[in-house]
């Protein structure tokens, strides 16, 4: 077994696919998705990174929302209006209380990490930021992190920089720290890798940087279905997140930050709800987070996303993310057993996604194969290019794990990808 792998298995596949304390066959009655199958078999579902599936809680509490109290929020004294009102509200809280932060009024419904990082962009450094500073990002960034940046680089003739990783899709973290200065204005770091499981020690760059008065940015869509998140622990400047990856709707996430660094920020769109007094001289506008939360919201998104904190609060994330753990070891050892498959991606820390190429076999062709024995995978860059680059690939096939993945499932994908290469022997 190679040394980076995560020691231990903890999968009691005699007892109904229990893994690390999580009853993954409960769990799974709760997502109806799965239930279908695809050309014929069974649906195995190993593509969460890309969008996780739904419970059947979150299903509901959308539902409820459209059959019975469906009316825009903050503007009507209708009793509709103050039920969706609140209903909204209390999903902020839950996602503030999920982030650990300090109040509700710190996190801002966006539509997703994306948005997120946008807004910081636009909002936060533009207006501070110019020629001769610098803003760094790391190799392993989303596309998500790297190309807001670069817009602005562009816009105020400030310079991206990278910090490096090695060879086993890990940070250089003492290559990052020489290259914090004063000229560097913000990080933008990932949490969870999504090309490659990595989970970076974001809580010793935030340390790092506050020597320098450095905020840091942290791209947290991969790692809040996953592991306990707190944001008060981490010490960053700014957390972004989304929904779709936390078993909630789609088109809603957010940001978490400080009440007095939204309060010193200038809105990111007008419109609506961002405002306190409107005239034709000039517009007084609202405080955060209605400031930046410009029109009609993603009501219904965010009373899916408050009710999918509620599930995974309910299973614990601490044993959230040791089960995944072990599925992981269990699943890169079955893996690594494959031969002519090479695992892309082997930090020593990672969470539950395996970046994998086989044989010469093209990653398209393995993700269109594998699709008929009822086995969704991701295949691509991942909207990561520099990170798969990094390895010489322009590609990888994907597997990444839910909470409610299996040991068995793993044995079928492993059963598969021996049948696949067989086809090209």
């Amino acid at each position: 077994m190679p040394a980076w792998m995560p020691p231990g298995s903890g999968v009691d596949k005699e007892n109904g696919g229990r893994v690390a304390g999580l009853d993954v066959e409960r769990i799974r009655t709760d997502f109806p998705i799965l239930d279908r199958e695809v050309h014929g078999k069974p649906l195995v579902y190993f593509d969460t990174a890309a969008s996780a599936q739904r419970p059947l809680a979150v299903i509901e509490a959308i539902d409820d929302f459209y059959r019975r109290y469906n009316a825009n929020i903050h503007r009507g004294v209708h009793t509709l209006s103050q039920e969706a009102t609140d209903a909204y509200e209390a999903a902020r809280a839950k996602v503030a209380g999920f982030l650990n932060a300090d109040s509700a009024g710190e996190v801002v419904f966006t539509r997703g990490t994306t948005e997120a990082i946008n807004l910081v962009a636009q909002s936060f450094l533009r207006p501070t930021i110019g020629p001769g500073d610098e803003i760094l990002i790391t190799h392993m960034e989303h596309h998500a992190n790297i190309v807001p940046w670069q817009m602005l680089c562009e816009q105020t003739g400030a310079e991206l920089r990278v910090a490096p990783i090695n060879e086993r899709g890990e940070l250089e973290l003492s290559a990052l720290k020489a290259m914090l200065s004063e000229r560097v204005k913000l990080i933008g770091i990932v949490h969870v890798s999504n090309a490659l499981g990595t989970i970076n020690p974001v809580a010793e760059v935030c340390s790092a940087a506050r020597a320098f008065g450095i905020p840091v940015l942290v791209d947290g869509a991969q790692a809040t279905p996953h592991q306990a998140v707190d944001v008060q622990a981490l010490g960053c400047a700014f957390y972004c997140f989304s929904g779709h990856k936390m078993y909630g709707p789609t088109g809603i996430g957010g940001l978490w930050a400080r009440r007095e660094t939204l309060q010193a920020m200038p809105p990111y769109q007008g419109g609506g709800e961002m405002i306190s007094v409107v005239s034709f001289e000039g517009t007084t506008y609202n405080d955060p987070p209605g400031r930046f939360e410009a029109g009609t919201p993603h009501i219904a998104g965010a009373i899916g996303l408050g009710a999918a904190v509620d599930y995974l609060r309910s299973l614990g994330m601490d044993r959230v993310a040791a089960a995944e753990a072990e599925l992981l070891a269990y699943a890169t050892r079955a893996m690594s057993e494959i031969d002519g498959l090479r695992i892309v991606g082997t930090a020593a820390h990672k969470a539950g996604v395996i970046s994998f190429v086989l044989d010469d076999i093209h990653p398209n062709d393995i993700g269109t194969l594998i699709d008929h024995y009822g086995i969704a995978i991701r295949t691509g860059h991942h909207c990561a290019m520099p990170a798969v680059k990094y390895f010489g690939l322009p590609a990888t096939a994907r597997v990444s794990f839910g909470i409610y993945n299996k040991p068995a499932e793993v044995d079928q994908l492993v059963d598969a990808l021996r049948r696949i290469k067989d086809m090209f022997a």
